[in-house]
């Protein structure tokens, strides 16, 4: 289940506070029903032909309180010294992350791409910014996000505090500059106050800077675990049914998806080519794009798999709406005729059966 912990440190690597506050995921994630997608948008579609993004409303529950690290998960990796987690700085930036003052024009917010409903993603095939224009790339989910060794799909953030700024100045995603929303919240009634509470050795607190940390402390709470999955490797062998044993088996054996799909948080953390977007035109170079190596052309940041029901449409360009369109896409090997497909993927012939298996056990890895 999602649950809102604030980690603290302590000097202690991995040390943390612990309550018995729980919130179910049907609170703010759509696990029990399918997702609806919307309709597939163009990169540089103006507003006229779409439909300009939503500000969703804040339905976290009204006090994160110190919170234990959902079963099944790892032990919280340390924060940066420069920015140890305390519930004022996360209640900051939980305000930040669903205001639209951070955006040119009042209209758009983290959330606005990142909607609690849909797993911290979004529905959209390509992300939806600023007066509706519309992005390369789908929206990644930042549950877990805590466990991340670099961030976007491109890797090109080394840190949540990094990464945290970037969509700001971002001309299609919040359409502002880091200087000019910095001033905005200067002047927007409590802000300084607030800012003041969570950074109290700062003389001037309301900073880029701090503004950073704040998202990414925020950023660094949306944990999501104890899932089936977990209460059956647990040794609870009710919690799932045959056919989601089943996928569980496929997924471990001849699926081959632990190869990139590895350890609690289901992602290596690495970068792969999949063959998603052969053959089409301008294609996605990915990784190439930060890091300059030709070898990393194509590549892409291997998302987890929690919450992965709630996160639809798949893939890095949004091409797949479901997870059976992911499952058969694995089952062909991906596009074979890739030169420069991961070695990793092989065709897998997975009969009907196997993939309604797969499936469900994608589905128990996402529920509560």
């Amino acid at each position: 289940m999602i649950r809102f912990g604030i980690i603290c440190l302590l000097g202690m690597i991995g040390g943390a506070f612990t309550s018995n506050t729980t919130e179910p995921v049907s609170a703010w994630m759509n696990g029990s029903a399918p997702v609806q997608v919307e309709e597939e948008r163009q990169p540089g579609q103006d507003a006229e032909k779409v439909k300009l993004p939503v500000l969703p409303k804040d339905t976290l529950p009204a006090d994160l309180k110190l919170g234990q690290v959902p079963d099944g998960l790892d032990s919280i990796p340390q924060a940066p010294k420069e920015n140890p987690l305390t519930l004022a700085k996360v209640n900051l930036g939980r305000k930040l992350f669903f205001d639209p003052v951070l955006s040119e024009n009042n209209t758009v917010s983290c959330a606005s791409c990142h909607q609690p409903e849909f797993g911290f993603a979004d529905n959209n095939k390509l992300a939806v910014g600023i007066n509706g224009k519309v992005g390369s790339r789908n929206s990644p989910t930042l549950l877990n996000r805590v466990y991340g060794e670099s961030f976007f799909w491109d890797g090109r953030s080394e840190s949540l505090e990094n990464q945290a700024l970037k969509p700001i100045e971002s001309e299609i995603e919040l359409g502002s500059s880091v200087e000019a929303a910095v001033e905005r919240l200067q002047k927007k009634e409590n802000y300084p106050n607030l800012f003041r509470a969570a950074f109290q050795d700062d003389k001037d607190p309301v900073n880029a800077m701090n503004l950073a940390k704040a998202l990414a402390a925020f950023q660094r709470t949306l944990l999501l675990g104890n899932s089936p999955v977990d209460q059956f490797q647990s040794a609870n062998y009710s919690a799932l049914t045959d056919q989601e044993r089943q996928g569980l088996w496929i997924y471990e054996s001849r699926g081959g998806c632990w190869q990139c799909h590895s350890g609690a948080n289901y992602s290596d953390e690495g970068f792969h080519n999949t063959g998603v977007g052969y053959g089409g035109e301008s294609r996605d170079a990915g990784l190439e794009e930060h890091s300059g190596q030709p070898g990393d052309r194509f590549k892409f940041k291997t998302p987890t798999l929690r919450g992965v029901f709630s996160t639809a449409p798949y893939f890095h360009d949004g091409s797949a709406k479901t997870l059976e369109e992911v499952v058969e896409f694995y089952s062909k090997g991906g596009h074979p005729q890739d030169e420069r497909l991961d070695g990793k993927m092989k065709v897998l012939n997975l009969s009907e059966d196997d993939k309604k298996h797969l499936v469900a056990f994608l589905k128990a890895l996402s529920r509560e």
